[in-house]
């Protein structure tokens, strides 16, 4: 069964162009022949990290967008584990969230559904006290 995934790398930063090039489509073409299917890969380009990570303060960011089974999943995580210029990886199943997203959407319109109307609401004191300010000031003075 198919599910959809993200995986996101951040390659070293002194990795050049070329070799980094190399090493998406390397694990990409590994990922293809497993079974997975891409929807959509993306560089993200050189960024700050939070903290320091094996020593780099910056790293060139991957981003992966898949459908794939169990088997291209684990692949592709031993591939980017043991590829020495990849500082660190994650991979998030994304499906999951999207069910989950879609049925609070559908709680959310069933108990506004069920909702009575608003009441009309009942003046404020605020309200309350300007409108006898209001009042007072338009009453002729008592004798």
């Amino acid at each position: 069964m198919n599910r959809t995934y993200e995986v996101i790398f951040i390659l070293r930063p002194d990795l050049v162009e070329e070799e980094a090039d190399k090493l998406v489509a390397g694990l990409e073409s590994a990922a293809t022949t497993a079974g997975a299917v891409f929807r959509k890969i993306d560089r993200l380009g050189r960024r700050r990290l939070a903290y320091r990570v094996r020593g780099f303060r910056e790293g060139n960011y991957v981003l992966f967008d898949l459908e794939a089974g169990a088997g291209p999943i684990g692949e592709l995580q031993r591939r980017l584990r043991v590829s020495e210029p990849v500082i660190k990886y994650l991979a998030v199943r994304t499906d999951e969230m999207a069910k989950r997203l879609d049925k609070d959407r559908r709680h959310r319109e069933a108990r506004l559904k069920r909702r009575p109307a608003p009441a009309a609401q009942e003046p404020s004191v605020e309200q309350e006290m300007a409108a006898s300010a209001e009042a007072d000031e338009a009453a002729p003075p008592a004798v």
